[in-house]
């Protein structure tokens, strides 16, 4: 049965640009109230008044990083909300380096973004969501979590560390009422691969060209939401050519990597 997305208090991470944004604006279009987190609070703010209804929105910015701020964060929307029904982790960082090229540390940082600043919030968030007597969360993994790629090592382990801990977490609270969602973008047009991480841990500060001709921002969003509105848990919002390269991986794994091999991937 399909969600009624107006009865919901939705937190989203990573909400002051790219598919957070969008996110943001398509469930305040549909209704939803939202929790707008990030670092920035004044990105958060503009976001906001961009949104349907405004003033029913909340900005709780803080960095997903910093365990004590995240504590903090989960604190101040427990004081200032009814409940939390649903948690989206959509905030983290892409990779554009070779794993021969990217130092551990940036390594490090990867996984810290995109896997346990993810699963931290997700145990602070659990235990009241249990109580209330159900919700969901909602992990935003990638295409290339299902799909090793070049210059993308670390990233794409990160991703698919997410999506398998996501599938261990549903398994656990199935008898809870919460159900686990994990959606995996493929390109969408966003600044991901502008704000990626080269191999010393410096931003690329270039868009590349498969990202600016991917979906828009704002046609991921209404497939994800209408998706998860009517309950799916795996949830591929990309562009043909994605779609069809996890295909072939559940057919025959040894020929899309032979493809990969071939293909220009930056």
């Amino acid at each position: 049965m399909k969600t009624k997305l107006k009865d919901l208090t939705v937190w989203i991470t990573g909400a002051s640009s790219g598919l957070g944004e969008a996110l943001t604006l398509e469930f305040a279009r549909r209704g939803a109230t939202v929790i707008l987190s990030g670092r920035n609070s004044e990105k958060l703010e503009a976001v906001k008044n961009k949104c349907k209804n405004p003033k029913k929105h909340l900005v709780v910015p803080f960095d997903i990083l910093d365990v004590a701020q995240t504590e903090t964060a989960y604190s101040t929307v427990i004081e200032k909300t009814v409940s939390v029904d649903w948690l989206i982790n959509n905030a983290g960082v892409s990779q554009r380096s070779l794993i021969m090229d990217t130092a551990e540390e940036v390594e490090r940082k990867l996984m810290e973004i995109d896997y346990f600043a993810q699963t931290r919030l997700t145990r602070l968030v659990l235990p009241e969501m249990i109580a209330q007597g159900g919700g969901k969360v909602v992990m935003v993994s990638s295409v290339a979590g299902l799909l090793g790629t070049q210059y993308r090592g670390a990233y794409g382990a990160a991703k698919a560390a997410i999506h398998m801990w996501a599938n261990s977490l549903r398994a656990e609270l199935s008898d809870k009422n919460i159900s686990v969602a994990t959606i995996f973008p493929g390109f969408i047009q966003t600044n991901v691969s502008i704000n990626a991480l080269t191999g010393d841990g410096s931003v690329q500060g270039t868009m590349d060209e498969a990202t600016d001709q991917g979906l828009t921002a704002k046609a991921f969003a209404k497939q994800t939401v209408k998706a998860l509105a009517c309950g799916e848990e795996y949830i591929i919002v990309a562009g043909r050519k994605e779609k069809l390269a996890t295909l072939v991986n559940r057919l025959s794994p040894p020929k899309l990597y032979k493809l990969i091999r071939g293909a220009k991937v930056t």
